[in-house]
């Protein structure tokens, strides 16, 4: 196995050839520190995440962790499917900080860093809590459109938003304040897509007012405030009467982000060359995606592929291709690719012209090909002596599991091997159960009973009628190594927790100041 060090590491990192930079631990781990560039690839969902972070097996990978080992397991594992080209950094994380470099905290960094950047470099115009709640008391002209996802905003939202995720809001903007007279707030859980957000629409010319509320939802409850809950109100579907408006403005940032613009001829030729990296990313709303979509593409609606680049794109200087339908969500999200700082980033015009399917559109998984014995939900009902282990992420599991279930970890199985030895039947389940049929192999090593997967997985029981238990401390806290907590996931300290993520995205511009290899802005020659 091929082992480097932290300066020849360094040096890859800033070489402008293709490089996947993937960290095999739980993702609650590498949130505890890890390389800017690394993107997290959990052991326990290699099959899944390796795919989709490395679509082509020839791409330069090295792999990391803390020095405990799985680094090399995740690097043999991908030999083993025929990466050609896989090194380990020698001494992981620990070394990289020996040398003097530079180690993050968190998830999603370049993204966070990246809007605390875009906040510097445009001068985005921000807004307290308590003054946004003021002049919502004397019924000013404004409206607030919150740019996360809506699963975020029903959960929680400031009074009278709209939900509008940040991809479409250049796109439907015209439509739901067509008065420029109206100040327009847009806000987020913190900081990332209140800023992006609300510089979307300032860098797209829109000539109304627009400010980011200041720490979002986050500064909103800080501030004594309270939020509504189980909010419906959302945007209007279907493409928008003022998109051709759109269009117009979303051309004018791309083009001055030198953002290139391709067809579907362009595409198919760089899907076929088999010598770079072509990320193939829908940026459409998820249902519009569903209805039908470009064969071997991907969803990754805008405004969350701009705020969280590393769970679509592995690979460093690899092609970024988007598609939508008339080109606006599109170009916006290509835009700030480009001042994010990759280089190959386009538009492809009539991508959806051709042939579209229907459906999720998964990345392909060969091991979920291998036979596993199953077991039905009114089946699993009516057994008595079955230990169930859920391998859903420790927050899905607190909001809703099979009574009685244990929660694992698919690398930390051997932390349930009493449980599981003493069982008369083992059933493994995760939302969907492809994790649970890909973790068959480890449960048999642990149990003497016969091991089966839940057929349909967590989301057949729930179709079944059969009833589900939640827990919000159930794991604890400090045993979620799987997921970066954010506060609201907490069960104690959240107040702190609030305070600390927010001083945390602001103290990210100094960091990448001293790391030294993060570059914002469009790149050479754009």
């Amino acid at each position: 196995m091929q082992r480097i060090g932290p300066t020849v590491l360094r040096g890859w990192i800033t070489d402008r050839h293709e490089l996947a930079l993937l960290d095999a631990r739980e993702e609650g781990e590498f949130g505890a520190s890890h390389l800017f560039w690394a993107v997290p690839c959990p052991l326990s969902r290699r099959e899944i995440r390796a795919r989709a972070l490395v679509p082509r097996l020839a791409t330069r990978i090295v792999c990391v962790d803390d020095g405990r080992g799985v680094a090399e397991r995740l690097a043999r594992w991908l030999e083993g499917i025929g990466a050609s080209d896989v090194a380990v950094l020698e001494g992981g994380t620990p070394a990289w900080a020996a040398q003097g470099f530079e180690l993050f905290s968190g998830a999603n960094v370049p993204s966070k860093a990246f809007g605390e950047w875009v906040e510097q470099r445009f001068g985005t115009e921000s807004l307290e809590p308590a003054e946004l709640k003021s002049w919502l008391d004397e019924g000013r002209d404004m409206v607030v459109l919150d740019s996360r996802t809506f699963d975020e905003f029903r959960r929680m939202s400031i009074p009278t938003a709209i939900s509008v995720p940040g991809g479409e809001l250049v796109y439907r903007v015209g439509d739901l304040v067509p008065d420029s007279a109206t100040l327009i707030v847009v806000n987020c859980a913190g900081r990332t897509r209140s800023i992006l957000g609300a510089e979307s629409l300032r860098r797209a010319g829109v000539p109304n007012r627009v400010v980011a509320l200041r720490n979002g939802t986050m500064g909103w409850e800080l501030a004594g405030l309270v939020p509504d809950r189980g909010s419906t109100e959302r945007f209007a579907p279907g493409r928008p009467a003022s998109a051709e408006l759109a269009l117009r403005r979303a051309k004018s940032f791309a083009e001055a982000s030198g953002v290139g613009v391709i067809g579907p001829l362009d595409l198919t030729r760089f899907e076929a060359d088999a010598a770079r990296t072509c990320y193939v990313l829908d940026v459409r709303d998820p249902a519009e995606f569903k209805d039908g979509h470009r064969p071997g593409s991907l969803s990754a609606p805008g405004g969350q592929l701009v705020q969280a680049t590393d769970g679509w794109i592995g690979v460093r200087n690899a092609r970024i291709a988007l598609v939508d339908d008339d080109g606006v969500r599109a170009r916006m999200a290509a835009g700030w690719l480009r001042q994010m700082g990759h280089q190959d980033v386009f538009v492809v015009e009539g991508g959806l012209q051709d042939v579209t399917v229907p459906g999720t559109a998964p990345v392909g998984v060969p091991e979920l090909q291998g036979r596993v014995e199953t077991i039905g939900a009114d089946a699993l009902a009516a057994t008595s002596d079955a230990v169930v282990v859920d391998l859903a992420r420790s927050v899905e599991f607190r909001s809703g599991h099979i009574p009685g279930a244990l929660w694992g970890v698919r690398s930390r199985l051997a932390g349930l091997r009493d449980r599981l030895a003493a069982a008369g039947l083992v059933v493994l389940t995760s939302p969907d159960g492809m994790l649970a049929r890909l973790a068959v192999t480890e449960a048999t090593d642990l149990a003497r009973a016969p091991v089966r997967v839940l057929e349909g997985g967590t989301a057949a029981w729930m179709r079944a009628g059969q009833p589900l238990e939640s827990d919000r401390a159930n794991p604890p806290d400090a045993a979620c190594i799987d997921v970066c907590l954010r506060p609201y996931d907490r069960t104690c300290g959240v107040e702190a927790a609030m305070r600390d993520y927010l001083s945390w995205e602001i103290d990210l511009i100094g960091q990448i100041e001293r790391d030294g290899t993060v570059a914002f802005g469009v790149p050479d020659g754009g």
